[in-house]
């Protein structure tokens, strides 16, 4: 039986496996990765790597073993990952998994805007599959927001049409921990969890923050949707991404992201790590 992390060379995958070694040697972890090469630092750390590709559900076949717990981290291909997730799902059925955990969104079911169809219908999925499961229905990371602090200062301006809506965000490192306590723990079969930040924020705050942490003026400004797909597209985000992003603002001021159940504090044992706290780290290395 292994720990699986499939995704394990990307943003969250990585951290998850740093998490995982801090509770388990290193022979107990599997990485499934799409570029061998790029696994090479897990190798190295004495994780086997498994090579498979979402998109080719002939490379998923012998990827898992029976009673392997597996961490389906959501593939990045917006509208991809339907057919994607589906063929993770069934080469894990067909394996025998012991337990497959799903990145999921925020809210699940009652997830209302564009960019959860696709984790709605992989959920419905896992449980048409009767694997057992896990669901981490992952809030808004931080590092959304504080990955792109470049245009923020060079125009001083938080630009977003999500109002005076909230945000109970966490660092990714966060969310990994709890992927990593569902991993290695016992209980969690058969269980959803939301998991977001203990502070709930809204942009004019995350604007202030900024501020303090820059010395600058940051301002908030709260465009019409229509304006703000307009500027996003003009800043280079392609079309249909940026109206992905103008939707899920419009679900920010309807509350969506705002929710602070305290799952994940309770999962990783500690609070989640303050919004300011991850600013300043991001402002440091600018």
């Amino acid at each position: 039986m292994s720990i699986v992390v499939t995704g394990a060379t990307g943003e969250l995958g990585r951290l998850v496996v740093d998490e995982l070694l801090t509770a388990v040697p290193a022979n107990e972890i599997a990485a499934v990765v799409r570029d061998e090469q790029k696994a090479a630092p897990l190798a190295a750390r004495g994780i086997e790597i498994r090579v498979a590709d979402y998109d080719r559900p002939e490379s998923l076949e012998d990827v898992f073993r029976s009673g392997d717990r597996v961490l389906l981290i959501s593939g990045s291909e917006v509208g991809r990952r339907v057919p994607q997730h589906t063929a993770v799902i069934d080469a894990a059925r067909a394996a025998g998994v012991a337990q497959l955990a799903y990145t999921g969104v925020l809210g699940g079911p009652e997830a209302d805007f564009g960019l959860a169809d696709e984790h709605k219908a992989t959920e419905r999925l896992i449980l048409d599959s009767g694997l057992p499961y896990t669901f981490l229905r992952n809030g808004w990371y931080t590092e959304n927001y504080t990955a792109h602090l470049a245009p923020v200062l060079e125009h001083g301006a938080v630009v977003a049409n999500a109002g005076d809506g909230r945000i109970a965000s966490a660092t990714r490192a966060d969310f990994a921990a709890a992927a990593a306590a569902v991993l290695t723990g016992e209980g969690h079969l058969g269980k959803a969890y939301e998991l977001s930040g203990d502070v709930a924020w809204s942009l004019a705050e995350y604007a202030a923050v900024v501020a303090e942490a820059t010395g600058k003026e940051i301002a908030y400004q709260n465009v019409p949707a229509s304006a703000h797909q307009e500027i996003l597209v003009g800043a280079g985000v392609p079309e249909g991404f940026a109206a992905i992003l103008v939707d899920v603002d419009a679900a920010i001021e309807r509350g969506l992201l705002a929710g602070t159940s305290g799952d994940l504090a309770r999962l990783i044992g500690r609070p989640t790590t303050p919004l300011a706290e991850t600013v300043a780290a991001a402002v440091a290395t600018a």
